[in-house]
């Protein structure tokens, strides 16, 4: 990139190539997408790679619990704070060398992190890693927009969607994998390999589109988009820990709100915004958003309320509770890249529709079905019917995003179905996470009867608690561990019916509120504002 073309980036040019060129060679379209997917899963993996690591991270650089959560989080901090700018960058500058620049950044930050000789190197290489990571997850999907043709650009996004859901438990079952085989240091294997992979057939293959970007850089707009996400990203993660009440989220929580606020009113007041929030009209990018929102809310709840039923519950591995978690990931997979030819069957709202009442179902299976005594049999059918719709629900919705915003803008719809992924999954774990310790604690209160005070109070704090209490208790031992299976039963069924609710309210908002097309892929608008529809509910310009 040469220095015009950094300087175009922040005071705008008339002059740059707005032909986003599309690939007619089938072969040169499967590169295209085999690179942007292993890229994506490159990142995607490393969000939960780590969680499976705590002990090991912990043991290795004499950190304590809130430090080695630090380790994780700051990759994700990172990623979701600074999607929307990268996603503009990107349109600037040009995808590709964003991409292979984001690539380059991500695989050194990936060499630096298990040699680490002290925790500030860890945390400057995750810091560096997100930074990295930033730069590719959005061109991915725009790379896919802007270049793959009507039909053809449909099923890519489906196969980008299901790496972009199951990609993260595949990573997590890999990780897992490896610390028990060997180190936490060879958890950062993979990326690399995906990395060095991404690099060398996307260099080749990857075509290098920007778009015209009349106008500065909107700097407000990123700096006080990156505060509001940082902030309520750092919020949701750690309010289920320390509190809503806590000085460090009150604060943060404060400054997200304000920062949104003031993005909210400079985007409209600005002739070039970051983000137009007047899109926000369009059917497609409402309910897109609300959609992806909501249904990786509900499913980061999921994975949280299933990790201790496997493993503590159950008594599994953290390798086997991941390999638990298996069959959801496959089918999401499987289930958005037929996604496509179901949208072109019945319509995209009908499809998005059709996912989420599946979903719901397999919601509403899994607080009927669960219990301590059914094992893993009693939450396999609503895995499967969760995976089944969320990956139904998820392609359509990608594309209604990315179909709602102007073609020279197409890395920040990328950036923002990206960022609606994150903070989704970060306010599911902690509203849903929240649900079931209350009602745990209110479970168990009354369970505990005779049993000493000391002992009681440490089983309320939660289940594994429960379970390492019990093995010092004595004649009170069954008695703690009935009580704390029965107890976090009542949590889960509790946070599984309000995510029912969550879920059906949101079919009745698609229904009314979903793209109006009906069974047309659509291409990005030059200006979603003065699209119309024909009476057969195609989508005309």
């Amino acid at each position: 990139m040469t220095l015009e073309g950094v300087a175009n980036l922040f005071e705008g040019s008339n002059d740059v190539d707005t032909s986003a060129p599309v690939i007619d060679d089938p072969r040169r379209r499967r590169a295209i997408l085999l690179a942007v997917c292993i890229a994506l899963m490159a990142v995607v993996a490393s969000v939960s790679g780590l969680n499976v690591a705590q002990p090991q991270l912990a043991t290795t650089f004499d950190a304590s619990q809130g430090q080695v959560l630090w380790i994780i989080n700051t990759y994700t901090l990172t990623l979701a704070a600074l999607l929307l700018p990268m996603g503009a960058i990107g349109d600037r500058l040009g995808r590709k060398p964003v991409l292979i620049a984001g690539l380059a950044v991500f695989g050194l930050a990936n060499i630096a992190a298990p040699v680490a000789p002290v925790m500030e190197v860890m945390l400057a290489a995750r810091l560096l890693s997100g930074i990295g990571a930033a730069m590719i997850m959005p061109v991915t999907l725009s790379v896919i927009t802007s270049s793959f043709p009507g039909k053809e650009r449909s099923r890519a996004i489906g196969m980008w969607a299901a790496v972009a859901g199951g990609g993260g438990i595949l990573g997590m079952y890999l990780s897992a994998l490896l610390v028990d085989i060997a180190s936490w240091r060879w958890l950062f294997a993979l990326p690399i390999v995906l990395t060095v992979a991404a690099l060398l057939i996307g260099a080749r293959a990857v075509p290098n589109s920007r778009e015209k970007t009349p106008g500065r850089f909107d700097r407000l707009g990123a700096l006080t988009s990156i505060s509001a996400t940082v902030g309520f990203t750092f919020a949701l993660h750690e309010a289920p820990s320390l509190g809503w009440a806590d000085p460090r989220v009150f604060i943060t929580l404060t400054v997200a709100v304000l920062a949104t606020v003031v993005f909210i009113l400079w985007e409209l007041r600005t002739p070039f915004p970051l983000l137009d929030i007047r899109h926000f009209r369009t059917r497609g990018l409402s309910s897109g958003t609300t959609l992806l929102l909501v249904l990786f809310g509900v499913q980061g709840g999921v994975s949280l309320v299933l990790y201790p039923f496997f493993q503590v519950l159950l008594g599994w591995s953290g390798l086997l509770a991941t390999v638990g978690m298996m069959p959801m990931a496959l089918l999401m997979m499987l289930a958005s890249g037929l996604a496509p030819r179901l949208a072109a069957r019945i319509g995209a709202r009908a499809g998005m529709v059709t996912g989420l009442t599946i979903a719901a179902a397999g919601l509403a299976l899994m607080a009927g079905l669960v219990s301590a005594d059914g094992g893993y049999l009693s939450v396999l059918p609503g895995l499967t019917a969760m995976g089944l719709g969320a990956g139904l629900a998820m392609t359509p919705s990608t594309e209604a995003i990315t179909s709602s915003l102007p073609r020279e803008q197409q890395g920040i719809a990328s950036a923002l179905n990206d960022l609606t992924r994150e903070l989704g999954a970060a306010l599911g774990i902690a509203l849903l996470g929240g649900l079931l310790v209350a009602e745990y604690q209110s479970a168990i209160a009354g369970r505990l009867t005779g049993v000493p005070a000391d002992l009681a109070s440490a089983a309320s704090e939660g289940i594994a608690n429960a379970a390492a209490v019990s093995q010092n208790a004595g004649v009170h031992a069954e008695q703690i561990l009935t009580a704390a299976n029965e107890a976090f039963i009542a949590g889960w069924q509790q946070a599984m019916w309000v995510g029912v609710a969550v879920m059906t309210a949101l079919v009745f908002f698609v229904l009314f509120r979903g793209p109006k097309n009906t069974t047309t892929t659509t291409e990005p608008v030059d200006d979603p504002e003065d699209a119309v529809h024909d009476p057969s509910g195609a989508l005309t310009v």
